[in-house]
């Protein structure tokens, strides 16, 4: 059974590290202390959990944080809390340690062990952390916006180089199996074509076809931007200049994306999410997602959230073929 009475706030990062993860432990800390709780800082995730990496956190150590990219809590991944077992230890260490509440801040992943803590008596509240934006019940995650503001800079600096020696460029950007960073990248860089794991249409005998039916037209260059869902970047750019007899390189942009210091809207969003799951828990609320929807900070329960369905907006990616022309 959850306990009712709050008195120390635990909190954690799971899974892949994300810009303005830091803003957010910095908002839970200075919130939970500012309400007289107490916060217990968890390094390492989960694994950390398991391993009572557990630390006592005061507002100072969480000064001079909001701008730093990556978490100041590390974190892992964690096999062992898929498992039962594992699950019923986490929850038996955080009431070793007096943690009646428990901020995650990760992914879908992460809020999976949040459900089963809260199973198990934790009252959790999970925070959308991740650079993919592949988390249905939101339309805002952290670090997606310094992701894909650092993607377009590094393409800008491609297309010019690609532009120069009259170039076909292979741009492969991050996002598993969720194509939102390709698709705001091929818009916000002008693309010429952009590959989702979303779209099933992807066709590369058309795409060589447009490249050779562009220079025609007098074209010097020659942008796509490839999803890491559909991957091959290598070998894709060496079919295309096999093909097209056109210069073709392939640049894969990597956990360049996941660093840097957060943006505005990270560190401000983040911030108010952070918040806001401290007053979700001594509202006595446990098994909850916060999101962000419509111009509003709402909160989900997990089960809901983990069983919602998210796709590419039709629109969006049919207004980046209408650019591309």
């Amino acid at each position: 059974m959850a306990e009712k009475v709050i008195r120390t706030i635990g909190v954690l990062t799971s899974g892949g590290d994300a810009p303005g993860m830091n803003a957010a432990i910095r908002a839970v800390v200075r919130t939970a202390l500012g309400k007289g709780l107490k916060v217990r800082g968890i390094r390492r995730g989960y694994s950390g959990l398991l391993n009572e990496e557990i630390i006592d956190l005061s507002a100072r150590d969480v000064s001079d944080t909001i701008q730093r990219g990556g978490t100041i809590l590390l974190t892992a991944r964690c096999e062992e809390m898929r498992t039962p077992e594992g699950q019923q230890k986490a929850a038996a260490i955080c009431k070793k340690y007096g943690i009646d509440g428990l901020v995650v801040i990760g992914g879908d992943g992460s809020f999976k062990g949040a459900q089963k803590l809260s199973d198990f008596g934790v009252n959790t509240i999970g925070l959308p952390g991740t650079i993919d934006l592949d988390i249905a019940c939101t339309e805002y995650t952290i670090g997606f916006d310094t992701a894909v503001n650092t993607a377009m800079e590094a393409i800008d600096k491609v297309r010019d180089t690609s532009t120069s020696h009259e170039r076909c460029s292979v741009i492969e950007v991050m996002g598993r199996d969720a194509g939102y960073l390709a698709l705001w990248c091929g818009i916000a860089n002008g693309a010429e074509k952009i590959l989702l794991p979303e779209e099933h249409d992807y066709d590369e005998a058309k795409i060589i076809a447009d490249i050779k039916e562009s220079r025609k037209r007098g074209k010097k260059h020659y942008i796509i931007i490839n999803a890491e869902g559909i991957g091959d970047s290598m070998n894709m750019a060496k079919r295309i200049e096999k093909e097209t007899g056109m210069e073709t390189r392939a640049t894969i942009l990597g956990h360049m994306q996941r660093g840097g210091s957060p943006t505005a809207k990270d560190r401000v969003y983040a911030s108010i999410m952070g918040s806001l799951a401290v007053d979700l828990l001594l509202e006595g609320k446990t098994n909850r997602v916060v999101g962000y929807k419509h111009g509003e900070y709402i909160d989900f329960d997990i089960n809901e959230a983990l069983a919602m369905q998210k796709g590419i907006p039709e629109y969006q990616y049919d207004i980046a073929k209408q650019l591309a022309i």
